[in-house]
Parts: structure tokens; C-alpha cells; sequence
């Protein structure tokens, strides 16, 4: 099996104080993987080694099966360009109009004419169910999920092999939260492109991963299915998991049709 993402036994310290204590995991190539755990487990730390902003302490991390400490800028940064990365708020530039977001790779690193960028962008959005009524739009005058999909449509503007979800349905209401998981999975459905979302959400993380990791104080508690972590025997995860276990369980196969 082709993996995307590989840690081995990563250790991450700063200042004294340990960070990441023995992560390892694969994320196999085309699934949805989930890091889920409470604020300051240490699910965001494990983005930025993936992305290779940090380096490990200890251990080793591999992306397309390279290993990131043996790379030069250079080549690291080549690697950056097949990762899509779908901040917690979006990070849309206020002063540029939908577009322009989407496109904003090929506004600033190439020479492609604006009407090119602007079929590039239009064509992203469509694969998350927008059109062309937004393409001048400001994101001042988006909604909270349209703000996201079009945050997710710029990620998947270069054609990523990886993306990565910070959070993709922080701050919306529960009905929009819904629907972009669904289109979460739909994306990884139609595009075989492999995904790593951090959230808190469980109901997203149950729904749309192929396998989910459970993190505490910087160390992994639990890695399996949905189906493996939700019914493990430990009074951490059932408390973890809590209320929304009824929830979770009534739902059909845990993932979305």
C-alpha cells in the first residue's frame, strides 16, 4: 500500500517541554485521515511537521515517501507544492474578489492571463458546488460556508496530491457543518486526492474518515476505523467521545451515503 504521509516514533520538544511523544501513523494514498483530540493534544504540531515547518526532535517524517530531514529547501518546497491547505478560517485576502482567492497561486507565480485564472478558478468552484455568480464577489459578501468552499476550491486549484483541513467546520452552524463534510468526502470521491483533517467535530471525523487517530497530551490513545475507536474500551476515549456516541452510532455505517 502507497503511503502519502509516514511518521515514525516523532518526538517534538520546545523550550524544554515535550510536544509529540512517540507519534507514528500512515496515512495511505487516496484515503480521509483524521486527527481528532482536545485543544493542545498536539494535532496542529503534527500539520506543521507534515508540511515541514517544524522538524522533528526525534524520529522521522516522510511525504510522498520522502524523508523531509534529508531534503534542501529547495526540494522541500517542491514537495509544499503538492499539498492543498484549507486553513481553520479560511484565510481568504479580503481585498481580492472570489477569484482572485482561488487563483492567487497563478496570479503570483506565473504569467497566465487573468481570463485563464479566472476559467482555472470557475472550474474549482464548480467542484464545490458554486458557479460563476461568485466569481466577483468579495468574501465579505460570502457566508461562513460559502467563505469555506471557497477556501477548499483555492486549495485545489494547483492540483494537490495531499490536502489538509484545519478545522473545516469551525465556526459554522450544525446544518452547514454537515454539508461540508459532505463535500469533503465527495472531493476525496471524485479526485482520489488524499486528505488530513484536524477537527474537533466528532460527527465529521466519524463520518468521513477511513481511519481516525485520537491524540492526547501529545501521544496517540487510539488509531483505527471509525467503528475500531468509537467502541474501544477505554474510559478516555468513551468519555472523549461522551454524548455524541448515541448519535454517532445511529448513524448509518458511520459514513454518509
Amino acid at each position: 500500500m502507497d503511503f502519502v504521509v509516514r511518521l515514525e516514533n516523532v518526538c517534538k520538544e520546545i523550550e524544554g517541554r515535550q510536544i509529540l511523544k512517540g507519534i507514528s501513523f500512515n496515512v495511505p494514498k487516496g484515503k480521509i485521515f483524521s486527527i481528532i483530540g482536545g485543544s493542545g493534544s498536539g494535532k496542529t504540531s503534527i500539520t506543521k511537521l507534515i508540511v515541514g515547518l517544524w522538524k522533528p526532535t526525534k524520529g522521522k517524517v516522510y511525504l510522498f515517501g520522502e524523508d523531509l530531514s534529508a531534503l534542501t529547501f529547495g526540494e522541500l518546497d517542491s514537495l509544499r507544492k503538492r499539498i492543498g491547505y484549507v486553513f481553520q478560517e479560511g484565510a481568504l485576502f479580503d481585498s481580492l474578489k472570489v477569484w482572485e482567492n482561488v487563483g492567487f497561486y497563478y496570479l503570483e507565480h506565473t504569467n497566465k492571463k487573468p481570463k485563464e485564472i479566472r476559467e482555472i478558478a470557475l472550474e474549482k468552484l464548480r467542484l464545490v458546488n458554486l458557479d460563476e455568480s461568485v466569481l466577483d464577489l468579495m468574501p465579505s459578501e460570502l457566508s461562513g460556508g460559502m467563505k469555506k468552499r471557497v477556501a477548499i476550491a483555492r486549495a485545489m486549484a494547483t492540483e494537490p496530491d495531499l490536502i489538509i483541513y484545519d478545522e473545516p467546520t469551525s465556526g459554522l452552524d450544525p446544518i452547514t457543518s454537515r454539508v461540508i463534510d459532505r463535500l469533503v468526502l465527495e472531493l476525496n470521491r471524485k479526485t482520489g486526492i488524499t486528505a488530513v483533517v484536524v477537527t474537533h467535530d466528532m460527527i465529521s471525523a466519524f463520518s468521513i474518515s477511513d481511519r481516525v487517530i485520537l491524540i492526547r497530551k501529545g501521544e496517540i490513545v487510539v488509531e483505527g476505523t471509525p467503528e475500531e475507536v468509537l467502541n474501544y474500551e477505554s474510559p478516555f476515549v468513551q468519555e472523549f467521545i461522551g454524548e455524541m456516541k448515541d448519535c454517532l452510532t445511529g448513524m448509518k455505517g458511520l459514513r454518509y451515503d
